[in-house]
């Protein structure tokens, strides 16, 4: 059976929370923003499943905001006695990016470039103590304690056709889903996912083990979704759309062969109040910004950054999603602090919160158990 799956930045309504049905051997993670005293805060839901880390992405206009710095869950981590990437017995995580970007579907060169420079930033900074990779420093696992050694494999850009569709949209999502008013033309299940990954990894002989993790950014255009079938019914859980199923904006998990893999859809951001009402940005009125956030000129490409820090900080702390680390509501590191920023520099429009290699970016917070213990909160921006 498929490991446990990890979800992130996901978009569920209240009356979503018992969407992610059980499935053998794994854990759900979800949660939900309440206004209490104008605070959102993240409630969490038991874990159920072979999906977890799912957390919903937050309303465009909210009505509350995030207290800073502190956690979504219900913190601290807990170990839970599996390994961990990362550490001396695997060596560095090298993190390869694949562009699948086929005819019909492209993605712009300052959309690749900017995600690929962040990557090798990360890389390039690696057992430094100045961003968010940081934190991965204090966990541990069966097989060591992890550290801050990230490598950029060489990024692909594949060009595959699409597959036939392994979910079915609805010609309601074929509009009113991304900010330019555009909508879905395919849709792929997580087993399409996993077997286009699969194939690239394989095609290429590039190892499978806990050294390495393929992060399949999808183009524009593409739902996904947990399952197959219908978009539209409750049971399953999807991409932005304007049905009960939406659910998510990115998750990791880890394949039947051990590949650990993860989705990052394309990025959805200040979709017509009209419809969808959510964002995987910046925007989110809860994060207090105002605005997506666009320090490398790219709202695109700079939005998806803060959800691939999120899966890649997540993948090493809990590659198989069942055994790493997260706390007694099934909140991950990543999940912690989801559209938390903290403190940001630079200028409206453009602001970040991460140097990283001389760069400037805007990427959420990632949480410490140290820091939670010394100050009830921790969320940090480096440790």
């Amino acid at each position: 059976m498929r490991k446990g799956l990890g979800a992130v930045l996901a978009v569920l309504a209240l009356g979503l929370l018992t969407l992610l049905v059980s499935a053998a051997g794994g854990t759900a993670h979800a949660a939900v923003s309440s206004a209490a005293a104008n605070v959102c805060k993240a409630d969490a839901v038991p874990k159920q499943g072979h999906f977890s880390g799912v957390v919903r992405a937050q309303e465009i206009d909210a009505g509350c905001q995030i207290a800073s710095n502190a956690a979504n869950g219900t913190p601290p981590l807990i170990w839970h006695g599996g390994p961990m990437m990362g550490t001396p017995s695997t060596g560095p995580v090298v993190v390869t990016p694949i562009f699948w970007n086929p005819a019909g579907h492209p993605m712009t060169s300052s959309y690749k470039s900017i995600i690929t420079k962040y990557l090798g930033d990360v890389a390039a900074d690696s057992g430094r103590r100045s961003n968010v990779f940081s934190t991965l420093n204090k966990y541990y696992g069966s097989n060591g304690n992890i550290s801050y050694q990230v490598r950029l494999g060489t990024p692909v850009d594949d060009t595959n056709p699409l597959p036939a569709d392994g979910c079915n949209p609805t010609s309601k999502d074929t509009s009113g889903v991304y900010a330019d008013g555009t909508g879905y033309d395919a849709c792929l299940d997580d087993d399409q996912v996993i077997a286009e990954t699969s194939s690239v990894v394989s095609a290429r002989n590039l190892p499978v083990d806990l050294g390495h993790i393929y992060v399949l950014f999808l183009a524009k255009h593409v739902e996904t979704c947990f399952y197959g079938g219908s978009t539209a019914t409750p049971n399953n859980v999807c991409t932005i759309n304007h049905y009960k199923s939406a659910g998510y904006c990115a998750y990791h998990s880890q394949a039947p062969n051990g590949m650990v893999y993860a989705n990052l859809s394309y990025p959805i951001y200040h979709s017509p109040q009209q419809t969808v009402l959510y964002t995987c940005g910046s925007d989110a009125g809860s994060a207090g910004l105002g605005a997506v956030q666009t320090p490398n000129g790219d709202a695109d490409a700079d939005t998806e950054v803060s959800p691939t820090s999120h899966e890649i900080m997540e993948a090493i702390t809990d590659p198989d999603t069942e055994t790493g680390w997260f706390d007694s509501s099934g909140f991950e590191n990543g999940d912690e602090c989801a559209y938390v920023y903290g403190t940001t520099k630079g200028a409206a429009g453009q602001l970040y919160n991460q140097v990283i290699n001389h760069h400037d970016y805007l990427t959420q917070e990632e949480f410490s158990n140290f820091d939670f213990s010394r100050t009830g909160l921790g969320c940090l921006q480096s440790e």
